[in-house]
């Protein structure tokens, strides 16, 4: 059977392309070292922020209903870098352009390795950025023998 190998685009409706489109140079470009285009879809305007692994699309909302995370659909988007210390320097980049994450954490209930700082999006879309675990590592690196 085909093998899934990542997530290629992820689409986002926003209440305000001006505010989100400030709030995310931030994160992806200024933040995550991501880059940047735009494009139209039947006359609507979008925004892509992509690395090498996958694409973060900014589009018009359609309807202006507060984003729920509790509600069916998405209840947060988790980024990865590599080590604890980028975490650390995410947060740290975050704060001083006046976005509110926390501190960054050992999330141990989760798992032993795990550290994050979690943040909001204008619309209130629950945003993490977490490192690269080992147990993820280990997933990755030894697919074919984990069974």
């Amino acid at each position: 059977m085909p093998e899934l190998t990542g997530i290629d685009h992820i689409y986002i409706a926003v209440s305000c392309m001006a505010e989100s489109e400030a709030f995310y140079d931030k994160l992806m470009l200024k933040t995550l070292g991501c880059r940047k285009n735009t494009f139209m879809i039947g006359g609507d305007p979008h925004i892509q922020y992509y690395n090498r692994h996958f694409g973060y699309v900014l589009r018009p909302a359609r309807s202006q209903a507060g984003h729920d995370s509790y509600s069916p659909g998405l209840h947060h988007f988790c980024l990865r870098v590599d080590t604890i210390e980028d975490v650390a320097e995410c947060a740290r980049l975050l704060q001083a352009f006046g976005i509110n994450a926390s501190e960054p954490h050992n999330h141990s209930e989760y798992a032993p390795d795990y550290w994050a700082t979690f943040f909001t999006d204008p619309d209130g879309l629950r945003l993490e950025i977490t490192n690269y675990r080992q147990e993820r590592r280990d997933r990755h690196d030894h697919w074919a023998s984990l069974g």
